[in-house]
């Protein structure tokens, strides 16, 4: 089993920035693919970014491409997304996801999902 606990999201003006942190734990975590999804009200939850338990790929949605970055601690057991040039259209719930798959993108691919933590981009 693997819990995720996600922190940072909060109300933020348009073009600022917000990271987002998971803290991670269970049996070997480390070895886990992380990622971010989100959801928007009305809308279906979508990818935002993912990246490999060895730090050596990572991939983003092309509306974050360029604005998003994620990164993990494997020491800590922790993952972040950084988000700059914060748009309102990334208001969402933010999930924490982890999987035993590679490359993966899809939602169902993802066996185990954080609570979430809502961001709010005002314009």
């Amino acid at each position: 089993q693997v819990q995720l606990v996600e922190s940072g999201g909060r109300l933020v003006q348009a073009g600022g920035s917000l990271r987002l942190s998971c803290a991670a734990s269970g049996r070997t975590v480390r070895s886990y693919g992380m990622g971010w999804f989100r959801q928007a009200p009305g809308k279906e939850r979508e990818f935002v970014a993912r990246i490999t338990w060895t730090v050596d790929s990572t991939s983003y949605a092309e509306s974050v491409k360029g604005r998003f970055t994620i990164s993990r601690d494997n020491a800590k057991n922790m993952v972040y997304l950084q988000m700059n040039s914060l748009k309102p259209e990334d208001t969402a719930v933010y999930y924490c996801v982890a999987t035993i798959r590679t490359m993966a993108r899809h939602s169902y691919e993802y066996a185990y999902w954080g609570q979430g933590t809502q961001v709010t981009v005002s314009s």
